[in-house]
Formats: C-alpha cells, sequence, structure tokens
C-alpha cells in the first residue's frame, strides 16, 4: 500500500468517526498473480459513501507530463483493460468510481492530489485518440485538500466540481 493510498484510508475512516457516519474504508491485499478492483473501497450504507477509488501517483518533478493509459494503467492476461475491468465492478457493485492522482512534485514541494470522477475517465478512456490526461488537464479537476496531514473527504463536492473543459 503506498503512502498516499494509506492516507486516503485513514483520512476516510477519521472522517466516518468524527462526523458519526457509519462507514468504512479499506484496502485489499495486492496479490502477485491476482489482479485488485480497487486501491481503496469505501463501504457504507449511505450511497455518497459507497465508493471505489483507483488511486496513481505520477513524478512531475521527474519529468512526468501526462497520465498515460497505455504506461500507467495494467492490461489482464485476457487482454482487458484495467479501466474497462473497474469500470465493470463500479457498474456491477452499484458503487461510484473515482481516480484520485497524486502529483509529486519534488524535493521542498508539496504532493498534490486530485479527483476525476470515474465516468469522465471512462468516457476519454474511449473517445478515439484521447491517449491520457495532461497534468494540466488533471489539475483542472478537483483538487483533493488536505487539512492536517489528512484529506478532506467530500464525495459528494468532488462530483460536482468537476471543471475539465474538452
Amino acid at each position: 500500500m503506498t503512502e498516499f493510498e494509506r492516507t486516503l484510508v485513514q483520512s476516510f475512516n477519521t472522517y466516518f468517526e468524527e462526523k458519526s457516519i457509519k462507514g468504512i474504508a479499506h484496502r485489499l491485499k495486492q496479490h502477485r498473480f491476482t489482479p485488485q478492483f480497487l486501491d481503496v473501497l469505501v463501504d457504507s450504507l449511505d450511497p455518497d459513501y459507497y465508493l471505489g477509488i483507483e488511486c496513481k501517483s505520477i513524478s512531475v518533478d521527474k519529468g512526468a507530463k501526462a497520465l498515460y493509459f497505455t504506461q500507467h494503467f495494467t492490461i489482464d492476461k485476457n487482454g482487458i483493460h484495467q479501466i474497462d475491468r473497474i469500470s465493470d465492478y463500479l457498474i456491477r457493485s452499484g458503487r461510484t468510481g473515482f481516480l484520485a492522482i497524486e502529483l509529486k512534485m519534488g524535493v521542498g514541494r508539496a504532493r498534490e492530489a486530485y479527483i476525476i470522477p470515474w465516468d469522465v475517465l471512462r468516457d476519454r478512456f474511449h473517445e478515439d485518440g484521447r491517449t491520457k490526461f495532461t497534468v494540466d488537464e488533471i489539475q483542472d479537476f478537483c483538487r483533493m485538500e488536505r487539512k492536517a496531514n489528512m484529506y478532506v473527504i467530500d464525495p459528494d463536492g468532488w462530483k460536482k466540481v468537476s471543471r475539465i473543459i474538452s
């Protein structure tokens, strides 16, 4: 589990406890030859908190200019792309999906995290000729604010604040 995933899980669980919301966020153990559905699962009877979140990190300081659908996502042994696998899981489970992206900005600079509604990612993946989200496009989405080393949890706001212009 990456630090980003761990912090996101802790942020959800702290939020649930502080707000007295019945819910839990967890990270399924990843096995070497078995693909996991998503990085973070959030379970709650409240539909706003019944979520699936895939997490990706890219190093802007090391020259990354985009999140690529070929480089940053996998294809399984049956030839199915990770975006399609996750989309199918989200549809079958009824979860709301998000892609959380951490931008590593370099030594001495704070990392930034952004969240993209899964439907936007899936639609972009299936558009002809669209192979990525540039760093500038990622930064046009809702930034996941941090407070006291935790992320501010606002799934309802994350759905509404997609500001990307295609």
